[in-house]
C-alpha cells in the first residue's frame, strides 16, 4: 500500500488516499510514484495535482495530515505554523520556536509537569497539573 497526497493550487494537502500495490507498481512489482500519481488522476481528476507520502515518514520528512503544504524547494510536507514567531528550520522541515523549550527535570516528568508556549511572551511557560482534576 501507499499513500498519496492531493494538492490544492497553493501546495496545501487537500486529502490523503490510500493506493494498493497493483495501482502503483510497475510489471515487476517495482513501486513507482508516477504510476500511483497516474492512478490517482485517473479516479479524482487529470487536473488534480498530487504526491506520495509515507506514513513511517520515509519521504518527504513526515506523512501529510490535510491542511499541511507541500514545499517543493524542501521536497517535503510542512505542517501549519503553530505561532507567527516560530520559524521553519529548513534541515529539519519542522517550525522551531525562537527559545528552546526548557528540560524537565525527572521529577517533573513524574509528576506530569510539562510547557507550553506562550505566544504574548515569547517564552515557554511551565504548567503543573492540578492534583484535583
Amino acid at each position: 500500500m501507499a499513500h498519496f497526497a492531493q494538492l490544492d493550487e497553493n501546495n496545501i494537502v487537500i486529502q490523503v488516499i490510500v493506493v494498493g500495490n497493483d495501482d502503483c507498481c510497475d510489471v515487476n512489482g517495482i513501486e513507482s510514484e508516477e504510476i500511483g500519481i497516474s492512478f490517482c488522476k485517473k479516479i479524482m481528476g487529470l487536473n488534480t495535482k498530487w504526491k506520495q507520502t509515507s506514513y513511517n515518514s520515509n519521504i518527504r520528512a513526515r506523512y501529510a495530515g490535510i491542511g499541511y503544504s507541500y514545499n517543493e524547494a524542501l521536497d517535503a510536507f510542512i505542517a501549519p505554523q503553530p505561532y507567527p514567531s516560530w520559524s521553519l528550520n529548513n534541515d529539519t522541515a519542522s517550525w522551531e520556536a525562537p527559545v528552546t523549550r526548557p528540560t524537565l527535570t525527572a521529577a517533573e516528568i513524574e509528576a506530569g509537569h510539562y510547557h507550553l508556549w506562550d505566544e504574548d511572551n515569547q517564552n515557554w511557560e511551565l504548567h503543573i497539573p492540578d492534583p484535583q482534576n
